[in-house]
């Protein structure tokens, strides 16, 4: 099984629901494009938080050094990203691949995340409660819908909020995977009882 894990926008919990996601099926995990952090980044953060020894971690595609939209810190870095050059690792195991920002981040002049997407990944949506979140997650899923493409589960990050989740998921009808709470810290022990949570409904997709 191959998740491609997106969120609404940034900063909403993409890389914790993917080291959980990771931990839960013991994956292997691949961030195509890390823009910044790049001694702290994504995947040392996903490497860092899980306890199974199974999963693998595959380089990323594109470093690069300014944490901005991946098409300002390519042209910063003098370089411009080609999805031709963006290759999925070989691997037999599951695979967690972690997205950018939201769908619609610039890759470069034409393309966008939302481009890295192939048919057979199971999409998974991370969305946060803050005012507009209601109409950030249904525009994300429309969007992806009108691809051609389907979203396997939802993810709710952060404060509670169940008017909100249940809305959502009325209105499109997917599979909520679980909710991430708003924890004072994640550690190895907290990231595997999400694990613990999740995993019957992962392996479900």
């Amino acid at each position: 099984m191959k998740i491609f894990v997106t969120g609404i926008s940034t900063d909403v919990g993409k890389t914790v629901a993917s080291t959980i996601i990771v931990e839960a099926l013991e994956a292997d995990y691949w961030k195509p494009i890390q823009a910044g952090d790049l001694d702290n980044s994504d995947s040392h953060k996903v490497k860092a938080q899980i306890s199974n020894s199974k999963s693998q971690f595959y380089p990323n595609s594109y470093q690069l050094n300014t944490p901005a939209s991946p098409h300002l810190a390519a042209e910063i870095d003098g370089i411009t990203i080609d999805l031709k050059a963006i290759k999925e690792p070989e691997t037999d195991n599951h695979l967690v691949i972690e997205g950018a920002g939201g769908i619609f981040v610039p890759l470069n002049e034409k393309d966008s995340i939302i481009d890295l997407i192939l048919p057979v990944y199971k999409i998974i949506v991370v969305s946060r409660h803050y005012l507009g979140s209601i109409n950030h997650t249904l525009l994300t899923i429309e969007a992806i819908q009108n691809r051609g493409l389907k979203v396997a589960g939802i993810i709710f990050s952060g404060s509670e909020n169940k008017s909100t989740e249940s809305l959502i998921l009325n209105k499109t009808g997917i599979k909520c995977i679980g909710r991430i709470d708003e924890e004072p810290y994640f550690d190895q022990n907290v990231i595997r009882e999400y694990a613990d949570l999740f995993r019957d409904n992962l392996l479900e997709l």
